[in-house]
Parts: C-alpha cells; structure tokens; sequence
C-alpha cells in the first residue's frame, strides 16, 4: 500500500486544483446548490428556490462554480440548465454532507432504513417524530 501512496505523488497542479475546489465548498450556499444538483440538471429559479436565496445570488454562486469546473450548464431557450460537472465532484459532495451527519448524530440519515426514513418524513406526525 505504501508503494502505491509513493506511485501518487501530486504535482502542483493537481495540489492547487483540489485547492480550489475544497474553496469552493468552503461556502455554504455553494454546497447546497451542488447538493440540489445531486439528483440532475435544474435551471437557477428552481435552485434559488430550493436554497431560499435570490436568483441572481444563485447565479453569482454557479458562475464560480463553473469556473472552477464543478458544474456545467445547457441551454434550452433562454433557459440555463446547471449540473455538477462530473461524478467525482458528486461524491465529494455526498461525502461531505455524510461526514457532517455523522459528526452531528450517532444515527446519521444515510445509515437508516429506507422505511424508517420515509416515517420520519411522510406518515409519522411531527409530535411522535420528536418524542423519540
């Protein structure tokens, strides 16, 4: 195993550009806009909707994003469609939003049933939910 941490050695390229997209995700608005786009492509109204941010904060947001290559876009119309450029950037991402549930919880979300998250979510009334 060691001889192949020493195969990977990284030049300063690689360094700098893991740099800038651990920048990248230093931002939380940013992170949820990638979180959004997990599941596909979404034009910038539905994201700055499901973040709870104004559309031209959301559109600032995936213009550096782009930039640093995380997501990509497709016009149809005059509609921009965004989603996350590959699917690297998309485990990174869900790595990330994993490793903050279990730093926030012995029980993160992800490791739960699919049937017990779909009471905490649909069927169960809030009270029973909390009394738990």
């Amino acid at each position: 195993m060691d001889a192949d941490r020493e195969a990977r050695v990284l030049d300063d390229e690689q360094v700098l550009l893991a740099v800038e997209v651990f920048h990248m995700l230093a931002d939380p608005t940013r992170v949820r806009l990638l979180w959004a786009l997990i599941d596909g492509e979404l034009p910038v109204n539905e994201l700055a909707a499901q973040v709870g941010k104004p559309a031209p904060s959301v559109s600032q947001h995936l213009a550096k994003l782009r930039l640093a290559r995380l997501v990509r876009t497709r016009r149809v119309g005059t509609s921009v469609y965004y989603r996350i450029e590959n699917e690297h950037i998309a485990q990174l991402v869900t790595d990330a939003v994993h490793n903050a549930e279990h730093a926030a919880s012995d029980s993160p979300a992800h490791h739960r049933p699919p049937a017990e998250l779909r009471r905490l979510h649909v069927g169960e009334p809030r009270q029973e939910r909390d009394a738990r």
